[in-house]
């Protein structure tokens, strides 16, 4: 089980997410803004490493604009040297990576338009993780989307428009239960017809389901992964107390984490924790882990 955390780390002082206003876009802006995410994802990947962190998920935002039509900049040439060297270092860490467009990428959209905008982001991750020249393990995961009336017909156009999707896209692509419109039952059903491994959301299904209980819920997304797309990957989470529902908690709760891997028993997966404090919570919790299993961990601490 690789444990990690999505997107910032709160402790190095830096961030792969710096963006820019649209209005204010130039092609030398752009490259600019690129070459100092990539400057601070080495330096996430490092801290990563060294305290056996080794599950992380790249933001989106690490090339500003780079769906959009604006985008000229020739960016996967300029870095080329840069993203290999980076993906040298993942896979000799043997760290995964991961990635997660943000919520306006629906490929179930009925508004073609919207739909070919969203092709156009998923491939621009797809480009990253290639770059990256990681294998089919890296993988992007999206929502099922909107319901739009018509839950039965917005799951037929989810399947229909992911034969459309760029194969470098379609061998990359998971679609995780959410937990408002698309539970764990739907998202296997849209596994079933598509190939799509499910990632299960533990705080989603919480909140949303039809009455499967963790372990046989576990159980059936790790059942869609085939043995070339990797373990199974899992996002973890719980509710923030004092917070709305679905708010995610702002540390984790050993007790409650301690439930979920008593669920999990024997089965391997791949854990991302979805909590506020980012590795700070992930270094816990691979402490915690390696306490129970009586094994002595040999990464950096920290206090």
């Amino acid at each position: 089980m690789k444990i990690g955390y999505p997107c910032l780390n709160r402790t190095i002082g830096c961030t792969s997410s710096h963006t820019f206003r649209l209005r204010s876009y130039s092609p030398q802006r752009l490259l600019q803004t690129v070459r100092q995410n990539l400057e601070c994802l080495k330096h996430m990947l490092e801290f990563n490493h060294e305290h056996g962190l080794l599950f992380f998920r790249i933001s989106s935002d690490l090339v500003p604009f780079a769906s959009h039509p604006v985008c000229h900049a020739p960016w996967p040439d300029v870095f080329a040297a840069e993203f290999e060297t980076l993906g040298t270092f993942i896979k000799g860490s043997a760290m995964r990576i991961s990635m997660h467009p943000d919520q306006f990428t629906l490929i179930n959209s009925p508004n073609e338009d919207i739909f070919r905008r969203s092709a156009a982001e998923l491939e621009y991750h797809a480009r990253v993780l290639d770059l990256l020249e990681l294998d089919r393990s890296a993988k992007i995961q999206i929502h099922g989307g909107g319901v739009y009336g018509d839950k039965a017909g917005s799951m037929d156009r989810f399947c229909v428009r992911f034969e459309r999707l760029a194969p470098p896209v379609r061998r990359r692509l998971v679609v995780e239960n959410d937990d408002r419109q698309y539970g764990l039952a739907d998202c296997l059903n849209i596994s079933r017809r598509t190939g799509i491994p499910v990632l299960f959301d533990s705080f989603h299904h919480q909140l949303r389901n039809q009455g499967e209980g963790l372990a046989a819920a576990l159980r059936m997304a790790a059942a869609t992964w085939k043995k070339s797309d990797g373990l199974p990957m899992v996002d973890y989470s719980a509710q923030k107390k004092g917070g709305r529902s679905g708010s995610h908690t702002e540390s984790i709760d050993l007790k409650d984490f301690s439930r979920f891997i008593q669920a999990a028993g024997n089965l391997d997966f791949d854990i991302m924790l979805e909590i506020k404090d980012k590795e700070k919570s992930a270094l816990r919790a691979r402490r915690f882990l390696a306490k129970i299993n009586k094994i002595e961990a040999p990464f950096a601490s920290m206090k």
